[in-house]
């Protein structure tokens, strides 16, 4: 009988597996108003100015024309612009002469023209072309050091790279060269910079590419012409290098063909990806001559590059057309096109005119609309999802009957959670979304450098059990600021809760952010559809179920959670032919379980700086955060508390340890899988896209089940806190005569506005589109947690700080970390650090001042 309960399940899951094998449409290709010439044109120069498309110049050999009939190239000096894409071509004015095959990229509101050619001589020139009332209007910029042509370009953020090319019609050899300008500089002072070049041989045709503030020069042909030899050979490249400002040049993993002369710059897509187009592989070239019309066209094929696996792949093809008169007729048909100008305008990218086959040219202009695919979830998905809220939803319903209605009910549970619930709650309430995607996205991208920020805690743990647990238990807290008022006075009290309110309202924006951006990749749903429906079932579910209600819920999701991760972490190494044992070789190989950087600069994260930042940033959240204070708080006794931080120590290091693993296996799969990643997403998208994408059917809607379930129970939790510490320590103050029943409906809205404020912060997050959301939220807590941490460190070990003396330096270290957050002169670990002893320091000198006197 478990026979064949078995061949029903296995045939429930082959129903419901993901169609992986089916191409992902990642582009969608449409044609705007072909430009107003019968042939069109080579070589031309592109960009936007004023939200309008400008072509300018290019070369052809007029109608009927071929280099095969004796046709002379002929050269344009023409400015074609096209206000809106389904407008009409106009021509708005001339370049000072006619001029092609140089560079061009769109920079502020013109487009730069650099060097370029005609029939008789290359050009150094350079100027800017600006579309304004209906006219071209030009403005010189300085010279290019020496004349050239065929070379390639792109402007990062204000600075202009230029490289390669051919320095004149009858070069012998392309150019090495390797040109910056700081456009950022005042007119008067802009100067070419001539730059060490990459480590390779000259080219021409090359594609210019950037990605996170690196330039990249791919591909491209390099050209051989001996002395008395009439003839130039030329070479196809598929070499390509990576030059990052203040660190050099370094070598990329070669294309897996030449794309000398596809469409330049490459597009940027996502946070690590670059779109290639097509391209002369150099197929046909030692044939052109004898195939004339007969040429097939240049490749089609859309190459992508991944910065983090160093991987290439073909995600698609460049939209054609080839019609059955194409050989007579080229210009009846769509063909992918190469020595052109890519444009981005309005998100999207522009190929306009080009050549298509030695010698034709084409007056088509091509546009690529990036569209993000929906993801994988199944049926069965759906289902499991959906069995499990219901379940989490039925433990919350039978928490909240038997809760008390009280502000002790609500806040701290009547006191009566066990010690190994209350250490599981704390364990869950850090796990969340965060560790989730974040620390998977970091491993993915990186290292385990940052694994040691997280078994810090077991260092943490004695100290916080033996100084600060004994004051809290005794006290009988609610809110843990209380303790600041005992210890200095009720205006410290305020200073300290409005700190911890605004860091956690802060995290509330994080924690909502990234189930909604897993649920946005796995189901297709609009990321803001995601984030309001989250809050909403969120808000309402806190303001029923209470502490309780949270600490149960989290119980139960640790386990579904690490057993998630941990059956992702053994399907992926599943997957790969040679299992753990090449999952660990490969990622050895590449250092990508480096622990540990081995220096002493303050601003990278050096093993000293993630030592004492990792110390620090756990001691602010297990000493001053509300949120797990409150937790140990829960338990009957200070003996149970204890236990309680222990185990939660204790389960940090083995789920830290799965999680990093995760991200290193991830790496592993899309380096050799490359194509299976999405082109658009955010690093911080890997992990969801996995499980959307790679994950069966049932065992994804397993694990973002458990995700989703655990998140929501970490924003009620934050709500919760919250709303304790706003209730205790502001309203109760502001209303001494209210009643319990007063301050728990009191604390009850407070946790609906707390939904509709994380709600909005997310929001704004969708737009922030931070390379590391892990990141932002470590120089959170440094921002915030670092002042507050302080003061609690001063009341428990100084007792000579006074009242006013911890009030001065709060105020001295949150501006202090201020400006040394805004100059970047160390790293974001350092923040608490930073943060605790310039607060301890001014606070110590400013009380023996003050009792001085």
């Amino acid at each position: 009988m478990k026979k064949y309960f078995c061949y029903i399940f296995l045939f429930f899951i082959t129903l419901n597996s993901k169609a992986n094998d089916i191409p992902k449409p990642y582009l969608q290709w449409t044609q705007l108003p072909a430009i107003p010439d019968q042939v069109g044109f080579a070589g031309s120069f592109a960009g936007v100015s004023n939200g309008a498309l400008l072509v300018a110049g290019g070369s052809n050999f007029g109608i009927g024309g071929t280099p095969w009939n004796g046709a002379a190239k002929t050269w344009s000096d023409k400015v074609f612009v096209l206000e809106q894409p389904n407008g009409k071509w106009k021509e708005a004015g001339r370049l000072p002469h006619p001029l092609a095959y140089g560079v061009s990229v769109t920079w502020q509101d013109g487009v730069i023209v650099a060097g370029g050619s005609d029939a008789s001589m290359h050009y150094n020139e350079v100027f800017m072309l600006r579309y304004k009332n209906g006219v071209i209007e030009t403005e010189n910029l300085p010279a290019l050091p020496a004349p050239i042509a065929n070379a390639c370009g792109i402007v990062i953020g204000s600075t202009l790279y230029i490289a390669g090319g051919t320095s004149g019609p009858n070069a012998a050899q392309a150019a090495t060269n390797f040109w910056v300008l700081d456009l950022a500089q005042p007119a008067a002072r802009r100067a070419w910079k001539v730059e060490t070049p990459w480590p390779g041989p000259g080219r021409m045709l090359a594609v210019a590419a950037t990605q996170e503030g690196a330039f990249y020069i791919l591909s491209g042909a390099a050209i051989n012409k001996q002395p008395g030899d009439s003839t130039v050979h030329r070479t196809f490249l598929k070499d390509a290098y990576k030059y990052m400002p203040g660190k050099g040049w370094s070598r990329i993993t070669d294309l897996p063909q030449s794309v000398a002369a596809a469409p330049s710059p490459a597009f940027t897509t996502g946070q690590t990806h670059l779109l290639v187009f097509g391209g002369d592989n150099g197929q046909y070239f030692d044939r052109n001559a004898t195939l004339q019309q007969k040429h097939p066209g240049f490749s089609n094929e859309v190459w992508m590059y991944n910065s983090i696996t160093d991987s290439w792949s073909t995600i698609g093809n460049v939209f054609t057309d080839h019609r059955a008169d194409a050989e007579q007729n080229p210009l009846n048909s769509t063909w992918a096109p190469v020595t052109t100008t890519a444009v981005v305008w309005n998100g999207n990218l522009v190929l306009p005119g080009g050549e298509v086959r030695p010698g034709t040219r084409t007056n088509r202009v091509l546009m690529a609309t990036p569209v993000q695919p929906p993801g994988g979830f199944r049926l069965l998905d759906w289902t499991i999802v959906g069995i499990y809220f219901l379940l989490v939803i039925g433990i919350s319903v039978i928490v909240s009957r038997n809760m008390q209605r009280t502000t002790s009910g609500f806040f701290l549970g009547g006191g009566k959670i066990p010690w190994w619930a209350a250490g599981l709650s704390i364990f869950g309430s850090k796990l969340s979304a965060l560790t989730f995607i974040a620390i998977p996205a970091k491993a993915y991208a990186t290292d385990w450098v940052y694994l040691l920020n997280n078994v810090m805690i077991v260092v943490v743990a004695p100290i916080v059990v033996y100084f600060y647990l004994q004051y809290f238990r005794k006290l009988k807290l609610t809110s843990v600021y209380e303790y600041l008022n005992i210890r200095f006075n009720r205006q410290v009290k305020w200073l300290g809760s409005l700190t911890f309110v605004l860091f956690q309202v802060s995290r509330l924006g994080i924690v909502i952010y990234l189930p909604a951006l897993v649920l946005s990749a796995v189901t297709g749903i609009n990321i803001f559809i995601c984030i309001v429906g989250t809050s909403l079932i969120t808000t309402a579910y806190s303001v029923s179920g209470g502490i309780e209600a949270v600490v149960w819920t989290e119980v139960m999701q640790v386990g579904v959670l690490l057993g998630g991760a941990l059956a992702t972490l053994f399907f992926i190494a599943g997957s790969l032919h040679g299992g753990f044992g090449q999952l660990f070789t490969e990622a050895m190989g590449h250092d990508k379980f480096r622990l540990a950087i081995p220096d002493w600069t303050i601003t990278e994260p050096v093993l000293w700086v993630v030592f004492v930042g990792g110390f620090l940033t756990q001691l602010v959240t297990y000493s001053s955060d509300q949120v797990v204070v409150q937790r140990y708080l829960t338990t009957s006794t200070e003996k149970e508390a204890k236990k309680s931080i222990y185990t939660n120590a204790i389960l940090v290091i083995p789920a830290s340890l799965i999680f990093f693993s995760v991200g290193t296996a991830l790496w592993v799969y899309y380096r050799h899988h490359p194509a299976a990643l999405n082109p658009h997403g955010r690093t911080d998208d890997v992990f969801p896209w996995y499980i959307s994408n790679e994950l069966p059917s049932g065992l994804a809607g397993l694990v973002i089940a458990g995700l989703f379930a655990a998140t929501m129970s970490t924003i009620s939790s934050s709500m919760n806190s919250i709303a304790t510490v706003i209730t205790t320590d502001f309203y109760q103050s502001a209303r001494p005569a209210s009643t319990d029943k007063q301050r728990f409906v009191f604390a009850r809205w407070v946790t609906v506005l707390l939904g509709a404020l994380g709600c909005l912060i997310a929001i704004y997050m969708v737009y922030l589109r931070n390379a590391s959301i892990w990141d932002q939220y470590i120089k959170i807590i440094g921002l915030f947690g670092g002042c507050l941490a302080g003061m609690f460190v001063a009341g428990i070990f100084f007792p000579r700080i006074t009242s006013k003396g911890i009030f001065i330096g709060f105020v001295v270290s949150a501006v202090c970390l201020y400006f040394i957050q805004a100059a970047n002169i160390i790293n974001f670990f350092l923040y608490p650090a930073a943060a605790v002893l310039i607060c301890v320091l001014v606070a110590y000198l400013a009380s023996m001042k003050t009792n001085r006197q």
